[in-house]
């Protein structure tokens, strides 16, 4: 049983997330209409193990929340809950300290499944984010000999990839690089083939996870 905070500023939906996290068998410590409301009703002593983080919220949005969170009590757990399934998004929540990121439309049993590996694993991603590029990074570590060991990143691939974890586009990152477009295409297409993924969310995972980037 874990216990668990509702941040969302939508009534409807946090008294029906809140109703259905109880007949999932947990604890809701207590609800927030955004961030700002929940850094004043948290209680150091009597902190939640997960904090089901909404991320457009008035005062106080998920991001800074997260954010806040992570700063002070990383050890509280953030599972976002939103309707944004862009890569911006999923981005910004990963490097804002988020351990796992389901869309609000979600069936019940994937919010369950969230709830019971950010408790046991410390971390989820549903196939959005995905589980897929989890597992194709994972095994870069499973590999005896290291498929890591034989990924050697030049200089420019290593920008490209600190780059890659921000919110700048992919035309921007070209700017600050002084290179066309077309030579960060190269960069992109030569990473996804070199560390097996297929989306810049898979980048940004990658990045996480070998320490390239810090969150």
């Amino acid at each position: 049983m874990a216990t668990i905070v509702l941040t969302d500023d939508h009534i409807l939906l946090r008294n029906g997330l809140a109703s259905l996290v109880k007949n999932l068998g947990h604890d809701v410590l207590f609800e927030a209409v955004n961030g700002l409301e929940f850094t004043k009703k948290l209680n150091p002593a009597l902190l939640p193990d997960i904090v089901l983080l909404d991320i457009n919220m008035p005062e106080m949005d998920g991001y800074e929340t997260a954010q806040w969170i992570k700063i002070n009590h990383p050890e509280i757990k953030v599972l976002a809950l939103s309707m944004y399934d862009n890569e911006n998004s999923i981005i910004r929540m990963l490097k804002c300290g988020a351990k796992g990121y389901i869309l609000k439309d979600s069936e019940p049993a994937e919010l369950k499944a969230a709830i019971e590996a950010v408790m046991s694993k410390g971390f989820y991603y549903s196939d959005l984010v995905s589980g897929k590029l989890i597992h194709a990074i994972n095994k870069l570590d499973d590999d005896d000999n290291g498929l890591k060991s034989l990924i050697q990143l030049n200089d420019r691939e290593t920008d490209f990839l600190k780059y890659a974890c921000t919110e700048m586009t992919y035309k921007e990152i070209a700017d600050k690089m002084f290179v066309s477009p077309r030579t960060i295409d190269g960069y992109r297409d030569a990473l996804f083939e070199k560390l097996h993924v297929k989306t810049r969310v898979g980048l940004v995972m990658y990045a996480i996870k070998n320490g390239v980037v810090n969150v």
